[in-house]
């Protein structure tokens, strides 16, 4: 899916992204750079397309459990883009979305939790803020008894550029209620620690 910035702003943006670069001394008047701020523009505004939409809608559909006494239910290795706030260079990772449902509650579709998760990231971000924006998400609109956010992301603020650690990831947990608090639970969520190898 294409997500780009509305219209109405893309002139404006381009011209300012043309300026920027000019101002740096990297010249768009050439045949292979003439588009690069055009295309600069709408590849943050793809990687930004969640500022403009409420991933917690994705939690309204549910459905009922499968079990009288659910287990903890987790999407695992989900893929996100992100941009890093501070740099605006993206930080790709994986994460785990878990929660442990209260006995008899409704579940939401696996799928749902991947997207809530993706959108969240797809705006100027930092990993700490994804992971608790997560679980607020799923302990607000979903009848838990905890819930969990597990995130390892390599950013390229840090790898490329600066200390230039190549190959360093970031891994960051976000629990709640039983998850947190259960040494059991704890340790079977964080056995779901994401890997990051491919990014």
């Amino acid at each position: 899916m294409e997500h780009t910035v509305p219209d109405v702003h893309e002139a404006s943006a381009v011209g300012h992204a043309r300026a920027m670069l000019t101002a740096l001394g990297i010249r768009c008047d050439t045949e292979s750079m003439h588009r690069t701020p055009e295309r600069y523009v709408r590849a943050v505004a793809e990687m930004t397309y969640g500022m403009r939409l409420d991933p917690a809608r994705h939690l309204e559909v549910q459905f009922r459990p499968e079990s009288a006494n659910q287990g903890v239910i987790a999407a695992v290795n989900v893929p996100f883009v992100a941009l890093c706030e501070h740099h605006l260079l993206p930080f790709p990772g994986r994460a785990t979305v878990a929660y442990l449902p209260s006995p008899g509650a409704p579940i939401v579709g696996l799928s749902k939790l991947a997207r809530v998760l993706q959108e969240y990231a797809a705006r100027p971000q930092v990993q700490e803020r994804i992971g608790e924006q997560t679980v607020a998400a799923l302990d607000k609109h979903l009848d838990v008894r905890g819930s969990a956010c597990l995130i390892r992301s390599r950013h390229a603020c840090m790898t490329l550029r600066g200390v230039e650690a190549h190959g360093a990831s970031m891994l960051t947990t976000h629990l709640t209620g039983e998850i947190e608090s259960d040494p059991a639970l704890r340790a079977q969520v964080l056995s779901y620690t994401p890997v990051c190898d491919s990014v």
